[in-house]
């Protein structure tokens, strides 16, 4: 599994570091100067609002995870924030690999077994990726200025397929929440005989996000955990138009709500290339955007200053306070990391969290 994992890094940091080569050989007239002096000109107190918008957000990820735990066990918002910002360090800090630091320790904290919060994990992704499609297509449909943009047509086309992979999706799980077990033994039955590793894995993981979506048991809670998720990308939009504004360049605050929310998605889909601290895929997706003549039309050094900025205010700033609380916890980020790799090479265990000191103890039901 360490074998695969330095692979995908590589590949990572390959794919990175052409685009990289892309982004710089585009830059040839660029001007450090001013680069260094839009940064130092912002107004810090807008980005300082900015980053209380994220960890605001980020809070209310820990009502939304309790909501989520509601049908199995109850437990209180409050005592999930640390849990929140703990995770999103990891994945600040160490990548991909620190993707699912979160639910290893929320389970440890709420006493359940790893695979139910695997579940509810996926869960977030479906609201979290729904939501945000939401916001692109009401901007593609109701914003006035992104029509005027060269790509607006290419910008809807793209909205709406996406658009339709969300509902497509959504269907998907709607149909496994209620014949998920079937569908589970009918691809174990399909492929044990060949390929049994794989057979055992996909029936399991096929069970885990089946029941994970069980975790939405009415109406109620579906709507509750709707405006959680809308409110929380709200949050985040907010803290993108704060960091525009903060520049005294009109190229840049110039940028209202749905251009900020064009740029809040480029920023996400350019994140799924990621490396440990340095980022990589948001920051130049943001910037390329930003700098293309056929959106936004803004300068080199401009669109740089900005798009770094914006990575480190969405994505950097919940680090320190998760390091502290994780220290506060006696939590090891790396430990946890480790553990994650542990849990897909456990096979049909189920990996329980337990505490001793910070140490990530694994049971077997065998």
């Amino acid at each position: 599994m360490k074998r695969k994992r330095v692979v995908i890094f590589i590949i990572l940091a390959a794919v990175l570091a052409a685009l990289v080569y892309w982004q710089v050989s585009q830059w040839r007239r660029f001007d450090w100067e001013t680069f260094s002096e839009e940064t130092e000109n912002v107004n810090w107190g807008l980005i300082l609002v900015a980053v209380l918008c994220v960890w605001a957000a980020d809070t209310l990820r820990a009502w939304r995870w309790a909501l989520f735990l509601r049908p199995v066990k109850k437990v209180a918002g409050i005592t999930l924030v640390a849990s929140q910002f703990i995770g999103f360090a990891g994945l600040a800090l160490l990548g991909r690999p620190g993707e699912l630091i979160r639910p290893y320790v929320i389970a440890r904290r709420v006493g359940m077994p790893l695979s139910s919060q695997m579940a509810v994990w996926m869960v977030e992704r479906i609201f979290d990726f729904g939501t945000v499609t939401a916001f692109l297509l009401a901007d593609i449909l109701f914003s006035k200025s992104l029509t005027t943009l060269p790509v607006y047509r290419g910008i809807r086309t793209a909205g709406f397929v996406l658009t339709a992979m969300v509902v497509f999706g959504i269907g998907v799980a709607f149909v496994l929440r209620r014949f998920g077990l079937q569908f589970a033994a009918w691809i174990e039955r399909q492929l044990a005989p060949r390929f049994p590793a794989l057979a055992g894995r996909m029936s399991r993981r096929t069970r885990e996000f089946s029941d994970g979506l069980n975790t939405i048991h009415d109406v109620r809670s579906f709507a509750l955990c709707a405006l959680l998720s809308g409110l929380i990308w709200a949050g985040v939009a907010v803290s993108y138009r704060l960091v525009t504004y903060a520049y005294h360049d009109p190229e840049v605050s110039r940028l209202d709500i749905p251009e900020v929310i064009l740029l809040m998605f480029s920023s996400i889909a350019g994140g799924v290339l990621q490396l440990p601290i340095i980022g990589g895929g948001s920051q130049l997706a943001t910037i390329a955007i930003m700098k293309s003549e056929n959106v936004f039309n803004v300068r080199p050094e401009l669109a740089t200053s900005c798009g770094i900025l914006l990575w480190l205010v969405t994505f950097m700033s919940v680090a320190p306070v998760g390091l502290l609380l994780a220290r506060r916890e006696h939590v090891s980020l790396t430990e946890l990391a480790a553990a994650e790799e542990g849990a897909e090479l456990s096979g049909n265990r189920e990996i329980e969290i337990g505490q001793s000191g910070n140490r990530v103890i694994g049971k077997s039901k065998t």
